[in-house]
């Protein structure tokens, strides 16, 4: 179960986002989530889920805010990183970095929304109301509208094949990996922060095809084949 999702502020000094629920139990109700869900299914496996936490100005959050609640004795049993990624960022260095943290803890690592857009944007939050506007940045801002070029489509498996190879290195600790859809023409990024363009996150084109990038993650996990001497 994903019990709590998206509590960590993104700024620099509160650790909780200000919510319904922050202001109405107050910073027990996290704690309590846990403890109820583990009441109602003592088997389930429960999870923290939030994004940005693989990155290191919220990983130090999400670490300090986990270990008071393990300390406490709340059942918390894994950590889900949403991973909704770009071409540039974030660092995969840091991503690793964020893995063994958590494991550190106890915790296992859920990789819970995985995807990587092509596209250029400003905004990495959680506030799935906003819209940015592309008014005379067309060109720049949804540049692949008649479809994605080939040296980009590889730059995108290359992506995809670094970030499974991470995931394999980790897999006594990695419980799952989740991608956030099945193929480009449903994504969401088509429309966030900016409606209206054409993203190619996904492993699948959107005629359902597999694309480089499913080749190059089918090759990531695929053992190492030992050559005959």
């Amino acid at each position: 179960w994903d019990v709590v999702n998206e509590a960590i502020d993104d700024g620099p000094r509160a650790l909780l986002r200000r919510s319904p629920w922050l202001e109405a139990i107050g910073e027990d109700y996290i704690a309590e989530a846990f403890r109820m869900a583990h009441a109602a299914d003592p088997d389930a496996v429960l999870i923290y889920n939030d994004y940005g936490i693989e990155e290191r100005h919220k990983r130090e959050k999400a670490v300090r805010l986990l270990r008071s609640l393990l300390d406490q004795g709340v059942p918390v049993h894994a950590v889900g990183m949403q991973c909704h990624w770009r071409m540039e960022r974030p660092d995969l260095a840091e991503v690793e970095e964020s893995i063994k943290a958590y494991a550190e803890l106890g915790l296992q690592v859920m990789i819970t929304e995985l995807d990587i857009g092509v596209l250029p944007t400003h905004y990495s939050g959680a506030d799935v109301g906003r819209q940015e506007s592309m008014q005379g940045r067309e060109a720049v801002m949804n540049p692949y509208r008649d479809g994605l070029p080939d040296v980009v489509a590889q730059q995108h498996a290359e992506r995809y094949r670094q970030a499974f190879a991470m995931f394999h290195r980790h897999r006594d600790v990695i419980g799952r990996v989740t991608l956030w859809g099945v193929h480009d023409g449903r994504s969401w990024l088509n429309h966030f922060p900016i409606r209206g363009r054409t993203d190619y996150p996904m492993l699948f084109d959107r005629q359902g095809e597999p694309k480089p990038a499913f080749f190059a993650v089918v090759e990531a996990l695929q053992p190492p084949i030992a050559l005959a001497e």
